[in-house]
């Protein structure tokens, strides 16, 4: 099926407006790009949430919110009708600051939109053992390798970046049985379910984004794994209260930085902590980080362009 994307310009004020204009006219769903967002969801220096800046500026001053319509015989009267009631809303909005109110059109096909990325999801080996494919595809198995099946929906990590791989060798190298973990910004649950079939008693599985906890939670019982990971949404900081044998972190080296430090609360003593997500030409600044928070560096693979730390407390 063909389909419609429509973008409308305007404002942070007016953008929950303009969307609920589009899910009556009838819009597959809506998306908000909005620069303010960007800016609003900075954490305080401190904390380790980090947004690129460069994001506000590739969307640029105006917010845009964008509907998804079929592209059939009552796409004509559609656009029409959104058209006049677009033109009529100043009427209506009682002084709301608008913003130019353009429509932008695009189209595509439906398989372009949600089933296309699935054939560039292929089964890929991680570490010496684990193995994961999605679950619409099969792969052989040697002997001890462990299967991780896979539907990242939403949410990012299907296993094939760099940063993932690393980390899912230094869980296979540093969990073990019995052992309590905690993952930090899951994202589609890999490494918590990796953590979980190497005999981890308890993974405790976090994220910012609750589209992620929903998807991890999914991906983990449907690897047998829900009775050892629980997920949670928000900052490690704030919604987790107890210590893991193993900390990991595949985010990103600003988050790394920030986090060094204070993660040692959530780590036991001797604990380890796995970090990942750093760009290879960052890596001595991280290390120095973790060095200066007093963790003995045990391993720093790079692979790529991306580099990876195993880091015991002190």
């Amino acid at each position: 099926m063909e389909w419609m994307e429509v973008k409308v310009l305007t404002t942070t004020e007016a953008a929950d407006l303009i969307s609920e204009l589009l899910l009556e006219a009838g819009s597959e769903g809506t998306v908000i790009e909005d620069r303010n967002d960007v800016f609003a969801n900075q954490r305080p220096e401190g904390q380790w949430d980090i947004i690129d800046p460069a994001i506000a500026e590739r969307i640029g001053a105006d917010g845009k919110v964008a509907g998804y319509f079929p592209a059939d015989e009552h796409l004509a009267d559609t656009l029409a009708a959104l058209r006049e009631r677009l033109r009529r809303l100043p009427e209506t909005a009682a002084g709301l600051p608008l913003g130019k109110l353009a429509l932008v059109t695009s189209g595509f096909e439906d398989e372009d939109w949600s089933q296309s990325w699935k054939r560039a999801f292929k089964p890929v080996r991680l570490g010496e053992h684990f193995v994961v494919r999605p679950g619409w595809t099969e792969c052989p198995l040697e002997a001890g390798d462990r299967e991780i099946v896979i539907d990242p929906g939403l949410a990012f990590g299907t296993g094939t970046h760099e940063t993932t791989g690393m980390c899912a060798a230094l869980v296979e190298k540093y969990v073990r049985p019995g052992m309590k973990v905690i993952d930090i910004g899951t994202g589609s649950g890999i490494l918590a379910i990796a953590a979980a079939q190497m005999g981890a008693a308890r993974v405790l599985a976090t994220d910012l984004d609750p589209v992620a906890v929903r998807v991890a939670a999914e991906n983990a019982r449907a690897n047998g794994c829900g009775g050892a990971v629980e997920t949670r949404c928000g900052d490690l900081l704030e919604v987790v209260d107890e210590c893991g044998d193993v900390v990991i972190a595949n985010i990103i080296a600003d988050a790394i930085l920030q986090l060094a430090a204070p993660v040692r609360a959530r780590i036991a003593d001797g604990g380890v902590f796995i970090a990942s997500g750093i760009a290879a030409d960052r890596r001595d600044e991280v290390e120095a980080a973790l060095t200066g928070a007093e963790y003995e560096i045990l391993d720093a693979p790079v692979k790529g362009e991306w580099a990876a730390f195993a880091a015991r407390k002190r």
